[in-house]
């Protein structure tokens, strides 16, 4: 009994003294993991602004850097994210695909949030204008970045005090807004996929027609919270949402979008006036001098921003004869492609990993060339990938000419009677009003209730986990073409191959039976009915360069105005930069329609003040008509080369 006693007494106290050590927390106030094995050593700063405004910044060094150049990235998607794309010792794990080239060059990364987002202190402003009429503040992203460089060669002691700015799209943006008076320390910029004009051509509008689907979940995302708000649908097809919900106004209302600053903002100025000219990212570095080397990289098929690289080259391209500064590359890729590997879009395969071999043989010199010393690699001031025949093309300038005397043609495809396409002008007739209607013109209702879809339905939010939004612009266009409400018009087949460099435009001369109408058209390139060793291709309609004009712009795109109704009047439509042959056996077709849904909100064609706010009632059918007289000949003018 009594050993027992003992036995008992010293459980007693075994447990006692387990529940005493249990009772503390098993999580150390502060672990330290090690990292023996990394070849990279992390660090996290809050880097402070002149306004003291501190922003959270990451820096990844390379064990045993030494005198190594440093690439800044700033971005409002989550700088922690970045850097934690993948748990592991490795540095090219960790970093985005877009740096593969630089890391294995042994650089220093560094991403950042900007002021207001994530991690970071302060206000958050949409694509934060530069100081000025509409930043009435102290700070903007060029005195952020000024600042953040300061910092990082003050305190980085691995670096050799060289930095350059990389990143895509919103990320471009402020790669573009860091040359603005920059740092003397920033050597070289590298946008990808810029945000430069938002309502000319990139993420917001285009020529005045408001990209709903793409912009008011993504306005929800950015500014609903510091981090990230998830825009929620309850509806498995876009284009039934959006229907149902009438007007881009009433879906914002829908989602309480009328609490954010940057939809109000979007509401209130429908029209190009100052509020987007004077933030127009081309047009105001053209009003500074070229301090850094850049190099512009675009998309030919970018869904979000396939305005901006090319239009800020061409901002920027007088301003450099020598081309010394400003380089321009466009790859066969999507608005993410020039970051990955660059194979294919869809159905549509390029020639190996096009983005790959870009950023290891033509970024990564540049960089090194700027930030090592590396001996000038000759970067082509323009390089263009030539989809169709696949293959790379250097150009001394974009689009007039290349580098081996290649003067392009402006060559007119004419849309004829009887859905026919040619380089022939329809006759001009002394009387073209006694000719029959089909020859005059061709016709069709526009019904707003039944709008063409953008994309074969279901239309899918980008944010969707199945979602192919990326690839939607090099979609097979069959599903379009047997609409009632599009014009199709067609080549013969090509008994030898036709090459387009630069930038096709629409004339159209149309009319329509309502105060208002948009015109979208589209430049396809139609393969073989069948193709060897590629049976999905057979017949395959592939959308070379498309884009859409809202009419009420047609004059001046700060001053909208009603149309009159059943009036043919020129309308112009410049489509985005192409380089491509159309080769032997393949046709050319052009469409015509009125609705881009749901990525484009409906025109309700009766003239409204704000179209974002169109009652039911406002939406009406409307007659429109596509003329090829000799005196009112539409057609698509083409950059061919001879």
């Amino acid at each position: 009994m009594r050993n027992l006693r003992r036995l008992m007494c010293v459980v007693a106290v075994a447990v006692a003294c387990g529940s005493t050590l249990r009772a503390q927390s098993d999580v150390p106030e502060k672990f330290v993991p090690k990292t023996d094995t990394y070849d990279y050593v992390r660090r996290e700063e809050m880097v402070a602004m002149r306004d003291g405004v501190k922003l959270k910044t990451f820096i990844l060094v390379p064990k045993g850097a030494k005198g190594a150049p440093m690439l800044l990235d700033r971005t409002p998607y989550n700088a922690s994210n970045r850097v934690a794309r993948a748990e592991s010792p490795h540095m090219a794990m960790v970093t985005s695909q877009m740096l593969d080239s630089a890391v294995a060059s042994g650089y220093i990364v560094v991403y950042q949030d900007v002021r207001g987002k994530y991690g970071s202190e302060g206000d958050y402003v949409m694509t934060r204008p530069l100081i000025g009429p509409l930043n009435h503040t102290k700070t903007d992203h060029a005195t952020d970045t000024y600042d953040t460089i300061d910092w990082l060669v003050k305190h980085v002691p691995e670096s050799n005090g060289r930095v350059g700015t990389i990143g895509g799209s919103y990320e471009g943006y402020t790669v573009v807004m860091s040359v603005v008076h920059p740092h003397p320390a920033l050597k070289v910029a590298v946008p990808f996929s810029p945000m430069v004009d938002g309502w000319m051509g990139d993420d917001w509008f285009h020529n005045g027609a408001f990209r709903q689907d793409a912009t008011l979940d993504y306005i929800y995302g950015q500014e609903a919270a510091r981090g990230r708000s998830s825009w929620w649908s309850g509806t498995r097809d876009t284009y039934d949402e959006y229907l149902r919900a009438g007007s881009a106004g009433a879906m914002a209302e829908s989602r309480g979008l009328g609490q954010l600053g940057f939809w109000r903002a979007l509401a209130e100025h429908p029209a190009y006036d100052a509020f987007w000219q004077d933030q127009a990212v081309d047009k105001l570095l053209a009003k500074e001098p070229l301090k850094v080397p850049m190099m512009i990289v675009s998309g030919l098929f970018d869904q979000e921003d396939i305005y901006g690289g090319p239009a800020l080259y061409r901002a920027l391209a007088p301003k450099d004869p020598k081309g010394e500064y400003i380089h321009l590359v466009m790859g066969p890729w999507n608005h993410g492609g020039g970051r990955s590997t660059g194979r294919s879009i869809g159905d549509i395969q390029f020639e190996g990993a096009t983005a790959t071999w870009f950023r290891r043989n033509v970024m990564q010199p540049f960089l090194d060339h700027y930030l090592k010393d590396a001996p000038d690699p000759n970067t082509p001031r323009v390089l263009v990938y030539e989809t169709g025949a696949d293959k790379w093309q250097r150009f001394d300038a974009w689009p007039r000419s290349c580098e081996k005397g290649c003067p392009e043609s402006s060559r007119k495809l004419y849309l004829l009677a009887g859905g026919k396409l040619g380089f022939d002008a329809p006759a001009a007739g002394a009387n073209p009003s006694a000719k029959a209607a089909n020859e005059r013109y061709d016709e069709y209702v526009s019904d707003p209730a039944k709008p063409v879809p953008y994309r074969e339905r279901p239309t899918l939010g980008g944010y969707d986990a199945d979602s192919t939004w990326g690839q939607w612009l090099a979609d097979d266009q069959r599903f379009a073409s047997s609409r009632p409400d599009v014009l199709v018009y067609e080549t013969e087949r090509l008994a030898a191959p036709l090459r387009v460099a630069g930038q096709p435009i629409a004339r159209l001369f149309a009319s329509t039976s309502g105060s208002d109408a948009d015109w979208v058209v589209k430049l396809i390139d139609v393969w073989p009915d069948e193709t060897p060793y590629q049976p999905k291709m057979g017949g395959y309609q592939q959308m070379i360069a498309a884009d859409i004009l809202r009419g009420r712009y047609r004059m001046d795109p700060a001053n909208p105005a009603a149309l009159k109704p059943n009036e043919a009047q020129l309308f112009e439509l410049p489509l985005p930069q192409v380089n491509h042959t159309f080769l032997p056996g393949h046709r050319i077709m052009v469409q015509v329609q009125s609705t881009w849904f749901p990525l484009y909100d409906r025109n309700p064609q009766t003239f409204v003040p704000n179209i974002m706010f169109a009652k039911p009632g406002d939406f009406v059918k409307a007659t429109q008509r596509v003329w090829h007289t000799g005196q009112q000949a539409s057609a698509v003018e083409l950059p061919v080369v001879p």
